[in-house]
């Protein structure tokens, strides 16, 4: 299983769910950092930096004939309130590419309406809910953007194209496009450690939102485990 995560402070609090050292490994356009049989990686921040991280460690591992059985991308994230507060954990059933497209005079239009590429993944719908029901946490749309929204108008206008969107980070869609590409089942835990909109520092509980993120791991890794061991085709 790999989680990729934007940056190391992500990872560690990933990392601190489990007992064992984490062992680093130097690949082409990424560091891999190993514990028992979970890979974690720091991927950078942006979607486009994410998706080669990701595809970086997932194509090492189908040269090295363990390929991935699934991708998990974790991290905090902004959250669009009332439905997800600071604290909260939210997994997604649906990863979106909010700013992907054209703006024109009628207004916002997805790649996907100019007829090109895709502009959404979706996880697998039993390992969503088993997650949700793990954890405890919300399930939603989780968008990705390429800038974070600052203000109020924003943030409604984004919440008036998707309406079931629970919080907004920069790396989802990128690292889905690469597990994609492999095949490979994702999907995206986010702890909120702010509201999408205005930005208010003052308001930012960061260290609070990655104690959620690693307690929400702790509850999550037997589930995660036993689906990626569950999916993956015996060897040959």
């Amino acid at each position: 299983m790999l989680v990729a995560t934007a940056v190391p402070v992500e990872r560690d609090a990933v990392a601190r769910a489990f007992s064992t050292p984490l062992t680093e490994v130097r690949l082409p356009g990424a560091v891999v950092h190993r514990t028992g049989a979970l890979d974690l990686v720091a991927t950078g921040v942006g979607p486009a930096l994410a998706a080669a991280s990701a595809a970086s460690a997932l194509t090492a591992a189908a040269l090295a004939g363990a390929p991935y059985g699934l991708v998990v991308v974790a991290g905090i994230a902004g959250g669009f309130t009332p439905d997800a507060p600071v604290g909260s954990l939210v997994v997604a059933d649906d990863i979106v590419a909010a700013d992907l497209g054209a703006e024109t005079a009628e207004g916002f239009l997805p790649v996907t309406d100019l007829g090109f590429g895709t502009v959404n993944h979706e996880p697998p719908v039993s390992l969503v809910r088993e997650a949700v029901a793990a954890t405890g946490g919300l399930t939603g749309a989780v968008l990705t953007v390429s800038t974070v929204t600052g203000s109020a108008a924003r943030a409604a206008a984004l919440r008036a194209r998707h309406p079931r969107a629970l919080a907004e980070a920069m790396e989802g869609f990128g690292v889905a496009e690469a597990a994609a590409a492999h095949g490979v089942p994702v999907v995206e835990v986010r702890a909120v450690s702010n509201p999408v909109g205005p930005r208010d520092r003052a308001a930012w509980r960061i260290g609070d939102a990655l104690t959620t993120l690693t307690e929400g791991f702790g509850k999550l890794t037997p589930l995660l485990e036993s689906w990626t061991q569950a999916w993956l085709p015996p060897p040959p």
